[in-house]
């Protein structure tokens, strides 16, 4: 299997996350961490879920991932731009590959990670970019509390 379906399979999975996170009545976003071809931690953002503000999609999958001793070996799959805290902490564990989702409904910090030596791959993912959409448009109080007011941090 080549890297392209390896991305698509993976973010798959972590699209799956973030429908899971919508369901749940939370910001639909999720991230899944694979190493050598292996999911290692899945996670979904649960700031609603938990009113804990930095409980961001790609934070909650390192926290489930746990301890490691290395992160450089390892790819992270994300349906959404990363802000600047979760691209802070991709750089600060030195992760060299992220693939996005999509950046349509925030920009995120792709550029940022690029000029930090990260490889950050943008997919476009038609279904990413719509569960995001439909959520902006049904929960805009929700949108704006946790990132709409802050495009480009």
């Amino acid at each position: 299997m080549d890297e392209a379906n390896n991305d698509h399979e993976f973010m798959r999975a972590a699209f799956e996350q973030a429908l899971k996170s919508y369901k749940e009545g939370g910001l639909p976003i999720g991230a899944v961490m694979v190493e050598n071809r292996d999911i290692v931690a899945v996670g979904h953002n649960r700031r609603v879920q938990d009113g804990d503000p930095i409980a961001h999609g790609e934070m909650d999958c390192f926290r489930k991932a746990g301890r490691r001793l290395r992160y450089d070996g390892v790819i992270l799959y994300t349906t959404l731009s990363p802000c600047m805290m979760c691209s802070g902490t991709i750089v600060q564990f030195g992760v060299k590959r992220v693939v996005v989702g999509e950046n349509r409904n925030f920009p995120g910090n792709i550029d940022f990670l690029r000029s930090r030596g990260v490889e950050a791959c943008l997919l476009d993912d038609p279904d990413c970019v719509a569960l995001m959409s439909r959520f902006i448009q049904e929960h805009p109080e929700l949108w704006d509390e946790d990132i709409a007011g802050r495009h480009g941090l």
